[in-house]
């Protein structure tokens, strides 16, 4: 059967013209609203819970090299206390005109430790440390022994070679509310992934 076209008509199914728009700004609203959302919770995640951070200078050498990319943990210590071994990244607590925003270390004492250098090697409550994270043996002078205050950490850098690492050594422990979060793993460059 032949089907007719009423007069005036175009022959299409089109919605008007105004609908056509008011249903794309309402599309367009909607895609607003989505990205704004997925901001505000990155954001918030990003100021609570993680961080991405990169590596700059060469204090965690051979654990860490320059402008890798790390993977921050910032709610795991609300729920346990930093431990020995730990890689965190903390506020830098010095003073003067090689302080940085941020510092990447390792936690090698915790509340009520002695710790102390001597003869190049890091001792824990008299204990000898064996560090496989480092390369050399300390380089740098004899230090201490010191013991860690409760609420504070002990932090050095794995680079052991003479003056690579400004740590607890020069601005002494370090306050936990310093603490940003812990370093969890290596993320970039794809070939160095790493659990730290």
């Amino acid at each position: 059967m032949e089907q007719t076209v009423p007069p005036g008509s175009s022959g299409n199914n089109d919605a008007p013209k105004g609908k056509k728009e008011a249903s794309f700004a309402a599309e367009l609203w909607d895609w607003i609203k989505t990205i704004a959302i997925a901001f505000a919770i990155m954001l918030l995640l990003n100021m609570f819970v993680f961080n991405l951070s990169m590596v700059k200078g060469e204090s965690m050498e051979p654990t860490l090299t320059a402008s890798e990319r790390l993977f921050i943990n910032k709610i795991g210590y609300r729920f346990g206390d930093p431990r020995h071994g730990d890689v965190i990244v903390l506020k830098d607590p010095s003073d003067g005109p090689d302080k940085k925003e941020f510092l990447v270390k390792r936690i090698v004492g915790v509340p009520g430790d002695t710790v102390e250098v001597k003869g190049h090697i890091l001792y824990v409550n008299g204990k000898a440390q064996k560090e496989e994270y480092t390369d050399v043996p300390i380089e740098d002078p004899d230090y201490g022994p010191v013991t860690v205050e409760e609420g504070h950490y002990f932090v050095m850098g794995d680079n052991r070679h003479f003056q690579k690492s400004k740590d607890s050594r020069k601005f002494g422990t370090v306050e936990r509310s310093e603490i940003v979060g812990k370093a969890e793993f290596i993320f970039w460059p794809l070939s160095e992934i790493k659990g730290l």
